[in-house]
């Protein structure tokens, strides 16, 4: 049996974009991949916008809230995937040497559904291949 590999997305406000691959990751690769996401300023709840979208594809939406980076602290990590500038200048360092990568998608905040439409799709075709390579699956 293989062993499921944990990924941290990270983001700033772990609001949109970082919630969306974290659903995406889970829903596409839930056999191999175990992900969670968390921001490093988290808001109090997710952007409709990103739930609307994730709905709209059909991807699972229940369990998904703004979560704070200390929750992991001390957690172990086979791949770290920062989606914003912001989270990728700041990312801490881990307990253990983990891989990091560090793939920005456009904040659609502030935009009508079809742009979070568009960020979920970005984020679906390329962060499920390049994870799939850096893990090996």
């Amino acid at each position: 049996m293989a062993t499921i590999k944990n990924v941290l997305v990270l983001c700033r406000e772990n609001a949109c974009r970082s919630q969306m691959a974290e659903a995406i990751l889970n829903h596409d690769l839930g056999d191999q991949v175990r992900a969670v996401s968390a921001g490093l300023q988290p808001q109090s709840r997710i952007s409709q916008g990103a739930l609307d979208a994730l709905a709209d594809a059909g991807l699972p939406t229940i369990g998904l809230s703004p979560k704070a980076l200390e929750q992991f602290r001390g957690q172990s990590f086979d791949l770290v995937v920062t989606v914003c500038d912001i989270a990728k200048e700041l990312c801490p360092v881990f307990p253990r040497p983990t891989p990091r990568m560090h793939i920005p998608y456009p904040d659609p905040r502030g935009e009508p559904l079809a742009g979070f439409i568009r960020v979920r799709d970005e984020i679906r075709e390329s962060l499920i291949p390049i994870v799939r390579t850096a893990l090996e699956l």
